[in-house]
């Protein structure tokens, strides 16, 4: 049973996502919670994010929304180290502040700012020993910044009791094929 879930993913730019209006992101919203929902109802009590925009922001929406009708399920966003949205533009600063508000408990791993790629592997590996299971989308043939946690995690799954959930793109085609019909109707 999931206890313990992390979500993450592209980020936004990783597929071509520049703004809050693109159609892509209510279809991935609608995975992300499709495959929450049957972990909840077995048990899921925290969604855990690094709060990084894209996949991970719009996973943590998708928790904060679900906890209208499952009060229970939890969110935490733990940072790699302090200030990661400092370089971030103003909306992105936006929707991550909205984000911290909302998160049930939140924690930098490094108590400093950035100083090197270092601090996003020790992330990787404290949210994997500390997590039930991870929620990728990901698609193998659009590498991005997700295959690292990828092969982490499944690095870790064979070693361990550790479960590693993919969304690929024919994932999301099938949703986005689901909400079209519902539209129809």
């Amino acid at each position: 049973m999931l206890k313990r879930l992390v979500i993450t993913g592209y980020k936004a730019h990783e597929l071509g996502i520049f703004n809050d209006k693109h159609p892509g992101i209510p279809i991935i919203k609608k995975a992300v919670e499709n495959r929450l929902l049957p972990l909840i109802e077995t048990g899921l009590e925290w969604v855990i994010i690094s709060g990084q925009p894209g996949v991970e922001t719009w996973a943590a929406e998708v928790a904060i929304d679900l906890q209208l009708e499952y009060p229970e399920l939890q969110l935490a966003v733990i940072t790699p180290f302090e200030d990661q949205e400092k370089n971030w533009n103003e909306a992105k600063q936006e929707a991550y502040e909205n984000l911290m508000i909302h998160a049930d408990y939140t924690v930098s791993l490094t108590k400093r700012p950035y100083e090197a790629p270092w601090q996003f592997i020790e992330k990787d590996k404290f949210l994997l020993r500390n997590s039930d299971g991870l929620l990728l989308v990901y698609d193998e043939d659009n590498e991005g910044s997700p295959k690292f946690m990828k092969k982490m995690a499944v690095s870790y799954a064979e070693k361990s009791d550790y479960e590693v959930i993919t969304i690929t793109a024919d994932d999301l085609q099938l949703v986005a094929e689901d909400m079209q019909r519902q539209d129809w109707n």
